[in-house]
């Protein structure tokens, strides 16, 4: 008896060998992914069981006292999500444009590979590094080579922007890759032209897939610390901004403020937790509506 027409012989015991193979490596992954799981259960009921006492609609729709330390947390709820709408409103639409031409458009060669080798490594950058790229050329003033914006909503939305650029063009490119040829060819036969093929044909296939990457590019974009604290983030401003011009408290950076900057970081536990699981379900929330939006566009595909 051979195996898959070779002439490797199919023993018995070669059976049992390939069997055990297989269980042993299906348990490892059962074994990490129950890990992963055990993890995250971990954490957000640690964060559940410590911050729920410190939500309350008082926490939820008034300004912060005492620098900060003390109050509500509104201010910090508008400015996230500003700066993850105006983020996404600006990556999301540069993104599947470059990843549009990329797959589409753009010939294979060593200059291609470089760029996307280069889009690969940004993906990859620490977020610091994306919040000093925007201090400099968003935030400095044109004396210095910047666009001399200040600290803003303007400058953090534009560094967010390209800090998720990245990801949005890497899994929109992939979203694009998944579309069968056959699509193409078909539309193509029919007289359509590129362009029509791309807006009418692939597209609505690939957007599910594009939609993944914003659901990523959105988790990202509203929990960065780093890249805002250069850009937009303020320690205390509890007036709402009234341009984009304007600095703005964001969640992240209230976290981080209550933790370093209170003389008894202990007392500030509270606040800490309850404004993380306010971030986290401020995060959770806009990842649903994105993932609703995809569900009914593979339902109308199918």
């Amino acid at each position: 008896m051979t195996m898959n027409g070779s002439n490797i012989p199919d023993t018995p015991g070669m059976r049992f060998k390939r069997k055990a193979t297989q269980e042993i490596w299906f348990t490892l992954f059962r074994i990490a992914v129950a890990i992963n799981a055990l993890a995250l259960f971990i954490i957000v009921g640690y964060m559940v069981y410590y911050g729920l006492p410190a939500i309350s609609w008082d926490f939820l729709t008034s300004q912060p006292t005492e620098g900060g330390l003390a109050g509500g947390i509104f201010p910090c709820i508008v400015g996230t999500f500003y700066l993850s709408l105006g983020s996404m409103a600006l990556a999301l639409p540069l993104g599947v444009a470059s990843a549009i031409y990329l797959h589409e458009y753009a010939t294979p060669g060593p200059f291609m590979r470089v760029v996307r080798l280069c889009i690969n490594n940004l993906a990859g950058v620490p977020s610091v590094v994306f919040g000093l790229f925007g201090m400099a050329f968003f935030v400095a003033g044109r004396d210095l080579g910047g666009m001399g914006m200040g600290v803003s909503i303007a400058s953090g939305c534009m560094t967010l922007a390209v800090l998720i650029l990245p990801v949005i063009i890497g899994t929109s490119e992939e979203a694009l890759r998944s579309v069968p040829d056959t699509y193409r060819e078909a539309s193509l036969g029919l007289g359509a032209t590129k362009w029509q093929t791309i807006f009418k044909v692939v597209m609505p296939s690939a957007m599910p897939g594009v939609l993944t990457g914003s659901i990523l590019s959105i988790s990202r974009a509203a929990g960065e610390t780093a890249a805002i604290m250069f850009t937009a983030a303020a320690s205390y401003n509890p007036t709402l901004p009234k341009s984009i011009f304007d600095e703005v408290m964001a969640l992240p950076y209230q976290i981080y403020s209550l933790s370093v900057s209170s003389t008894n970081p202990e007392a500030t536990l509270p606040l800490q937790y309850g404004t993380s699981l306010v971030l986290v379900a401020l995060v959770l929330g806009m990842n649903l509506i994105a993932i609703m939006l995809r569900s009914h566009l593979r339902k109308k595909l199918t």
